[in-house]
């Protein structure tokens, strides 16, 4: 069985590596994921206030803590950029990937944990993104991984790369992001969002528009912890029993 998975793995990954297309979906996943800690890491090296989100706000309220950590903030920096600046870098792209990979897992956590938006569908994507750079590395990741590959047999390569387009992994690719798209922004009643402003615009045509606001103003006006704003959320009745 392990044979056989390793061998297709093997296969997959053979064909990948040697279309072009592919390589260059690889070029710009590196790019794109390094685009995304450079700036943060320089901010946090620089030792600057990474946001301007309220202290009332619950991401806001974690990263003001997380800015009084003394060395420990510009550390998280010095990771972010070191990574990035090594998945430019061809021959230690796997070493920037791999370092990428639990920092923003943890950016993925925290923000579905206090329900940011402004990293709530992000942060996912670029999970996703750095997984696909891991695969694409299978070939020096495989031998951790519980597979015989004593016996596997390394096709013939191909003198030229493959100009076919993969048309279905691209199309995965897109379904993908929709659905991640449309499961993360439906996933919860109500959330934060950055302002006061925007968390009551959510709660217009809702059938608990006043216990909305009031969560709204729960989290942006007395700062409240977020679960405790969600908990008098939940018990509060819905607008058309409140009126009876």
């Amino acid at each position: 069985m392990f044979m056989s998975i390793s061998s297709t793995l093997d296969r997959v990954h053979f064909q990948a590596k040697h279309n072009k297309w592919m390589r260059y979906f690889t070029i710009l996943n590196r790019i794109g994921l390094a685009i995304g800690f450079l700036p943060s890491g320089f901010v946090k090296i620089a030792e600057e206030r990474f946001t301007a989100l309220s202290v009332n706000h619950p991401m806001g309220n974690y990263l003001e803590a997380l800015h009084r950590t003394g060395w420990y903030y510009p550390f998280i920096g010095v990771m972010q950029v070191t990574a990035a600046i090594l998945l430019l870098i061809p021959r230690t792209a796997i070493l920037g990937a791999l370092i990428y990979f639990p920092i923003i897992l943890n950016i993925a956590i925290l923000s579905f944990a206090v329900r940011f938006d402004g990293s709530l569908f992000s942060a996912p994507l670029m999970i996703l993104s750095n997984l696909y750079l891991l695969c694409w590395e299978y070939d020096k990741l495989k031998f951790i991984l519980p597979f015989n590959h004593h016996k596997n047999i390394e096709p013939a390569k191909p003198v030229v790369a493959s100009n076919k387009f993969p048309i279905r992994f691209f199309s995965g690719v897109f379904v993908t992001v929709v659905l991640l798209e449309l499961l993360l922004f439906n996933m919860y009643t109500v959330r934060p969002f950055n302002t006061l402003r925007d968390c009551k615009e959510q709660c217009k045509g809702s059938d608990k528009s006043k216990a909305c606001e009031d969560f709204c103003d729960c989290i942006h006006l007395q700062g409240q912890p977020l679960d405790s704003c969600l908990e008098k959320y939940n018990k509060a009745p819905k607008d058309s029993i409140r009126k009876k």
